[in-house]
């Protein structure tokens, strides 16, 4: 830290980012990315004709990837945002709704939200999650707070019914309720079919997992036009071209073969479900998910020992050293062969063996 940061920002907690290792050739099961790369369309318009127009700007509107995400979600382009990834419109969600209000989110979930609540200077109410991982729906009822809400919840995988998620956006009428669907695609329920009955629901969605476009960094949100136009405020106010032309494009085309990716999700589904099977049967305890990822701990040996001894045997999975979670790993559904593999290595681990 240097002697010139400000001292608003000297005690920032920041986020820490899933490892990314270059020394070896990983099994990568660590940041919940796809394991199938994105559509041919999708590549496609990462064209050498699209590369030499990047001496323009990119459209700050992003008019055409509204549009199509629009089209595709059954909503006007007015209701659409779009921005450098979901969590850059989480950052702004917790900037312009949360100040005067105050936060609530819960005590194991995406490790963010805690970052923007500092960074920003809100006051942040954190609810603990039930004993068995659940999130306690009554405490996040009339709040009077900015909800935010990961469904699935990110480690957990747990998800909420619609139903649990529409009690929580009605409790709430005079504050904003953000629903962070970036994992929803692999079997939970959007609440997208909410926006029409409430005009404090925000939903945010991303490219990063169900669409193979980690790297790119594109997130969209659907809410009323007004909340729409809040989050455009404080955009143009930070940085207007915040989504280059190149990720433009891609999230334009890669609308073009959505079946592609609900292809690849239900792939990824029944991937998740084998190995969910397998860890039960190595006698692990693995929480149900509707994401693309599980959460499992094993009663003989720690969290900590299983993620060094899968590194050291060139696995990355997710540890965690939150106390309460500090016995489990999050391990991202990879392709059968990766999770074949996985699960062999993790069956010599766990025999006192390993195979390098």
């Amino acid at each position: 830290m240097s002697r010139f940061l400000s001292k608003e920002y000297a005690a920032l907690k920041e986020y820490i980012p899933g490892e990314q290792p270059q020394d070896r050739k990983y099994i990568k099961l660590n940041t919940n990315e796809s394991p199938y790369p994105p559509s041919p369309k999708t590549q496609d318009a990462i064209s050498r004709d699209a590369a030499a127009k990047l001496c323009l700007y990119s459209d700050p509107e992003s008019r055409a990837l509204k549009e199509g995400l629009a089209d595709l979600y059954g909503v006007t382009p007015r209701q659409v945002f779009v921005s450098n990834g979901s969590d850059d419109i989480l950052n702004f969600a917790f900037m312009a709704f949360g100040k005067d209000v105050g936060a609530c989110y819960a005590d194991i979930t995406y490790g963010f939200y805690p970052v923007f609540a500092q960074l920003h200077h809100i006051d942040a109410r954190v609810i603990p999650l039930s004993a068995d991982f659940t999130l306690p729906i009554a405490e996040f009822c009339h709040t009077g707070r900015l909800v935010v809400i990961a469904n699935p919840n990110a480690p957990t995988g747990i998800a909420l019914s619609l139903a649990e998620v529409e009690e929580i956006v009605r409790s709430n009428p005079d504050t904003v309720v953000v629903i962070d669907e970036a994992y929803v695609d692999f079997g939970a329920e959007s609440a997208l079919a909410l926006l029409p009955k409430y005009d404090n629901l925000l939903v945010v969605r991303t490219y990063s997992k169900s669409r193979s476009m980690a790297g790119a960094r594109l997130g969209f949100a659907f809410a009323s036009e007004a909340i729409i136009s809040d989050l455009e405020r404080i955009k143009y106010s930070t940085n207007p071209y915040n989504v280059n032309r190149l990720t433009q494009a891609a999230g334009l085309a890669a609308l073009s073969e959505d079946g592609y990716y609900t292809d690849n999700c239900k792939r990824i589904i029944a991937t998740r479900e084998r190995t969910r099977e397998a860890l039960v049967a190595l006698g692990f305890t693995v929480l149900p998910s509707s994401a693309n990822f599980l959460f499992a701990t094993h009663e003989k040996m720690t969290g900590e020992e299983i993620y060094r001894r899968l590194k050291e045997d060139g696995v990355l999975v997710r540890h965690f050293t939150a106390p309460r979670i500090a016995n489990y790993n999050r391990i991202t559904i990879g392709t059968d062969e990766e999770m074949t593999q996985m699960l062999a290595r993790l069956t010599n681990i766990l025999k006192g063996t390993q195979t390098i």
